[in-house]
């Protein structure tokens, strides 16, 4: 399913759902980040998806993180809780939904890389090199405050 973000979009249809999702921040001993390219935007982003009945989203994280990058994790940390009013999500069935969205620390445990149906291309970017990708401004956010090492977790 194709999707298209809105931004801070006066023009932006409006939200008809908000789902709990999760993403991660893994960085490996290197200090590089996880990355795909995603296959619904284009975009690059931190993996992540949405949580299922029944999961915690510390559970849920460690799923998509494997089922999009081949990567197995563990939760080392909370980042913040992102929902934005101003940042809608409109998909090609009509859902329109306002991001909200879990972003949680944590380190790489084994795996190898591998591209999904949700990310044609994973792999292990400096934090340096990430102006170079065309990464959405909701991940950015997410990024910087993990990178910013905050004694507390960041919330809107």
């Amino acid at each position: 399913m194709s999707r298209t973000d809105f931004y801070r979009d006066p023009n932006a249809p409006k939200a008809n759902t908000i789902k709990v999702a999760v993403s991660a921040l893994v960085r490996n001993e290197r200090g590089q980040i996880l990355m795909i390219h995603r296959t619904d935007n284009s975009k690059y982003s931190i993996p992540g998806g949405g949580l299922e009945v029944g999961e915690t989203p510390a559970r849920a994280v460690v799923r998509e993180v494997k089922e999009e990058t081949g990567i197995d994790v563990t939760v080392t940390g909370l980042v913040g809780v992102f929902s934005n009013p101003e940042h809608v999500i409109a998909y090609d069935d009509g859902e329109v939904r306002q991001e909200f969205s879990i972003c949680f620390t944590a380190d790489p445990l084994g795996g190898e890389l591998r591209t999904s149906s949700e990310s044609k291309a994973v792999s292990w970017v400096a934090p340096e090199d990430l102006d170079a990708l065309d990464i959405h401004p909701s991940i950015w956010l997410r990024i910087e405050q993990g990178l910013d090492d905050r004694a507390e977790p960041y919330y809107t």
